[in-house]
């Protein structure tokens, strides 16, 4: 089961209270107070684990609190401070505040940490109030509670290159054939309903990551069908690979569903929108459309895109498909590599 959005309640734990106490001592003539001080409580941080891959692990449990600081002691020993409790998420899930608008962190990279509800000052005990006017002070501070709110954790997955097109375009036959993964594959509209990930070997020690999402329909964007909940999983996507299914079973024609695809892409994010795609005429082995593939590679040369045409069921096509994937995966790196130099 895939979970990509849940609200926590957190909170840090309080911090222990200082310690009223005297020294009793035999032959000893004057004590003093020796209140030591209390612990502070424990905080709640999010850690991002490359282990993890889905949320799930807080569809129950839904509130979390760090430990509490213990209270100070006699003697001036200052109590236990509480445990930190770390919260493992996966890599690419960012936290939001209750509203669920304004962002806390973006945990993008393994080993990230975020605190989420800091733990409470320990209370100071009556040792730390004495002066030449009070001497012996009964009185000490009290620990303070920890932070505490509720939280949204949504997760866009981390992924080189974001597959889109519509229900039944071919997006997971193509994925459980270049990699690893095994989405479900049948022959009805929706047959993915999570987002899968696929490492792609590309020689050499290399690899990148394709995200297969869920089918787009028109008006995507605006929640239909599975909606903006899965189109924000391609947003770290560096380049995007719109399939088009160019069979005379098509709902669409090809230019027509390219269109639809880019303009749900747009009105979600203008930003997406302008990645580097690439163009694939998909699905050729069913009552291939010869007139359908040209027109669509006409389309991929007017926008000046790479185009690639491809049957995944049979494997046409699908070595110059990942040259090409493989090129503006490796792009981003070499960009990147450039900015750090």
């Amino acid at each position: 089961m895939f979970l990509d959005e849940v609200t926590l309640q957190i909170a840090g734990g309080t911090g222990g209270s200082g310690c009223v106490s005297f020294r009793r001592e035999k032959y000893v003539a004057k004590g003093g107070p020796n209140g030591g001080d209390g612990g502070r409580g424990g905080s709640v941080f999010f850690v991002a684990d490359a282990g993890e891959n889905t949320l799930l692990r807080y569809r129950v449990r839904r509130v979390h609190r760090a430990e509490s600081g213990r209270h100070g002691e006699g003697n001036h020993r200052t109590g236990k401070s509480g445990a930190d409790l770390e919260l493992t998420v996966p890599v690419g899930t960012q936290v939001l505040d209750q509203d669920g608008v304004h962002l806390l962190g973006d945990l993008d990279v393994h080993g990230a940490r975020l605190e989420g509800a800091k733990g409470g000052r320990g209370g100071q005990g009556n040792a730390r109030f004495t002066s030449s006017t009070r001497q012996a002070p009964r009185f000490a501070q009290k620990g303070e509670p920890g932070e505490e709110r509720s939280v949204q954790l949504q997760l866009k997955l981390v992924a080189d290159i974001g597959l889109v097109g519509f229900p039944n375009a071919g997006k997971s036959t193509l994925i459980s054939r270049i990699s690893a993964a095994k989405p479900e594959i049948a022959d009805y509209p929706f047959t993915t309903l999570v987002p899968h990930l696929g490492v792609i070997d590309a020689g050499n020690f290399r690899s990148f990551v394709v995200a297969d999402i869920p089918g787009l329909i028109e008006g995507a964007h605006e929640g239909r069908g599975l909606g903006d909940r899965f189109l924000r999983h391609v947003e770290r996507c560096s380049a995007l690979v719109f399939l088009v299914d160019v069979s005379e079973l098509a709902e669409h024609g090809p230019v027509e569903a390219l269109e639809i695809l880019e303009r749900e892409v747009r009105s979600y994010d203008e930003d997406l929108a302008l990645r580097p795609r690439i163009v694939v005429a998909s699905k050729v082995d069913v009552k291939k459309n010869d007139e359908a593939i040209e027109v669509l590679r006409s389309a991929a040369a007017s926008r000046s895109v790479p185009f690639a045409v491809i049957s995944a069921v049979r494997g046409d096509g699908l070595g110059k498909l990942l040259e090409l994937m493989s090129a503006l995966a490796f792009d981003r790196e070499r960009k990147a590599d450039a900015d750090h130099a």
